[in-house]
């Protein structure tokens, strides 16, 4: 063999040997956003955040966790509305961010603040009133923050999570004060905002995932709950996910689309 063979021959094995090496899988960049559903209000353990409530149990994080290569951004925000979103969370998503996921508009609503109302007073009236008035006061401002987050990164998965119905028709020391059709109007109004999230976030292609289904059977009073009942010695945590509720509930639905 010459000379010039032989170094052709050890090129060759070279390459093949390069070839051969597993490639390395790119890191995901992925971005939290949102409210007390995607922080992790009601886990009672706020180690990353104690301003805005951010939780080792929540969703964002246990995702980060379980996914090879997955770098986090978590900047969700407990009591955060649409406007909170484009003050403060929305640079966070960027030209390389490739995975980002969102729950927001019941603030904008003042939901949880009509729900802690009900529980001192008969709150349907309002119930009615906010669901009828949904459509025209959450469309605009998902519109803005949905058309922010497609500009900034629009190649990224975005999956945009539901909130869910709280009540079931079982009463217990969790429903304090607030009677049956006070509990079935603000599931309407859970339903409303669902239907109208749905449809704002499939304009811009995000995926959207409703919580509905997921955590029925599981509501307060529920024999196995994944949602904190009224909690008088601790009321931010009422009326919000516990750790079951993250990762059983909502984990899996993110999961279902980004792996």
């Amino acid at each position: 063999m010459t000379r010039s063979i032989r170094r052709l021959s050890g090129i060759v094995l070279m390459l093949a040997a390069f070839a051969a090496v597993p490639a390395v899988a790119a890191a995901d960049n992925y971005v939290a956003l949102g409210d007390s559903y995607s922080s992790g209000v009601g886990t009672n353990s706020y180690t990353l955040s104690s301003s805005c409530l951010r939780s080792v149990y929540a969703y964002p994080y246990l995702l980060s966790q379980q996914r090879p290569n997955t770098s986090l951004n978590f900047v969700a925000c407990s009591g955060a509305t649409t406007t909170d979103v484009m003050n403060n969370q929305i640079s966070a998503v960027t030209g390389t961010t490739n995975i980002a996921t969102i729950s927001i508009g019941g603030n904008d609503l003042g939901f949880s603040g009509i729900i802690v109302n009900c529980t001192l007073l008969d709150c349907n009236s309002q119930l009615a009133s906010t669901k009828a008035g949904a459509d025209a006061s959450l469309t605009p401002k998902l519109d803005t923050v949905y058309g922010a987050i497609k500009t900034r990164a629009p190649g990224a998965t975005v999956v945009v999570l539901g909130y869910p119905r709280l009540f079931s028709t079982s009463s217990c020391l969790g429903t304090s004060g607030i009677s049956s059709s006070e509990r079935s109007n603000a599931n309407l109004l859970s339903d409303e905002i669902d239907r109208i999230t749905a449809r704002e976030a499939a304009k811009y292609g995000f995926t959207y995932k409703s919580a509905t289904a997921s955590f029925t059977g599981h509501a307060v009073c529920s024999s196995s709950a994944w949602l904190n009942g009224l909690n008088i010695f601790n009321s931010t945590e009422s009326y919000h996910p516990t750790r079951s509720g993250h990762s059983s509930g909502y984990l899996p639905l993110v999961r279902q689309v980004v792996g």
